[in-house]
């Protein structure tokens, strides 16, 4: 069978790779910024996959950053926008699936082993019940994947769930809220601080109400000083962020009913290691009041599979029948 192409396009990456007779080949990782448009993208990842002797595929699926509500997309977090139908045209394919990154995130969880995640805490997941799945990366992606009951049978729930309010619990998170607020954002989401660049808000706002001058950090920074403990503001920048994480992840159980347990991946999270791990995310995932009972039993993972998005578009692939 003539292999497929699939691409996982976020905000800062374009992975793409091959799927041929169900096996996820030639993966290659392309910069964002450094193409004008996700068909460049797409043609130079082929081109260079033609060079090495492989033969082009003719269908294929990509998972895309942003809602996936028609024919015309763009992206929530890059100036990206496209038409699937002459995306189609333009790569030479006779079919061209697309779905939301988080779709593609929520499909794979079934077919992850317990090699490609890791546990947060304690809970056992209730088999047949709906999974909660968010990530943290250029933006904050959610999904939610419900069971049919079917083998295999699952479906994914497209979600713009990253936008929501998000809530402050401590005084430290109100007055880091209300520093957003002063600098003239009118809406702070969850996405607005639990993401690359909200990291680098939060190293930002902790220096300013401090009374500090921030350095122009970018994520990969302030993380890096947070493990190597060498910024008291970099550490409570990642505490805070984990704080924060959990608060979501919670709601999220909490409105899904994920009680088959809530997974997180994107890129961030799973490069934390043990800064996660010893975070207060578990603790506040359950400190919902009453509900702690109903959380407590609610096991919550790390994806640490490097390319889950790619898991979930062949399994969607195998659904339609061209996987």
């Amino acid at each position: 069978m003539q292999p497929a192409l699939i691409g996982d396009i976020g905000a800062t990456n374009a992975r793409f790779a091959l799927l041929e007779d169900g096996a996820i080949t030639a993966v290659d990782v392309l910069e964002v910024a450094a193409y004008s448009s996700l068909g460049d993208a797409i043609l130079a990842y082929l081109e260079r996959k033609a060079g090495a002797g492989l033969a082009k595929p003719s269908r294929g699926a990509l998972a895309v950053a942003g809602p996936v509500t028609g024919d015309f997309l763009s992206f929530t977090n890059h100036p990206w926008s496209f038409s699937i139908a002459a995306l189609t045209r333009l790569i030479g394919f006779d079919r061209l699936e697309v779905v939301n990154d988080f779709v593609a995130q929520a499909m794979a969880v079934p077919h992850l082993g317990t090699g490609d995640r890791r546990q947060i805490g304690g809970g056992t997941p209730v088999v047949g019940a709906p999974v909660g799945v968010i990530g943290p990366g250029s933006g904050l992606g959610v999904s939610i994947l419900v069971p049919t009951g079917a083998p295999d049978g699952w479906i994914p729930i497209a979600s713009e769930g990253g936008h929501v309010t998000l809530p402050a619990v401590t005084e430290r998170e109100t007055a880091i809220i209300g520093w957003l607020h002063r600098g003239g954002r009118d809406h702070v989401s969850a996405e607005t601080l639990i993401c690359g660049p909200g990291l680098a808000s939060l190293y930002a706002g902790l220096s300013a109400l401090d009374g500090g001058m921030a350095e122009a950090l970018g994520p990969a920074e302030v993380t890096a000083r947070a493990a190597a403990g060498s910024d008291p503001v970099a550490v409570e920048a990642v505490a805070i962020f984990c704080a924060l994480l959990g608060t979501v992840a919670g709601n999220l159980a909490l409105t899904a009913g994920a009680r088959g347990g809530v997974f997180v991946a994107g890129g961030i999270v799973p490069k934390l290691g043990t800064l996660f791990d010893k975070s207060e995310f578990r603790a506040r995932f359950v400190a919902k009041g009453r509900m702690r009972s109903y959380l407590e039993p609610i096991p919550a993972y790390v994806v640490t599979e490097p390319f889950p998005a790619f898991v979930g578009l062949a399994a969607l692939m195998r659904r339609s029948g061209h996987g």
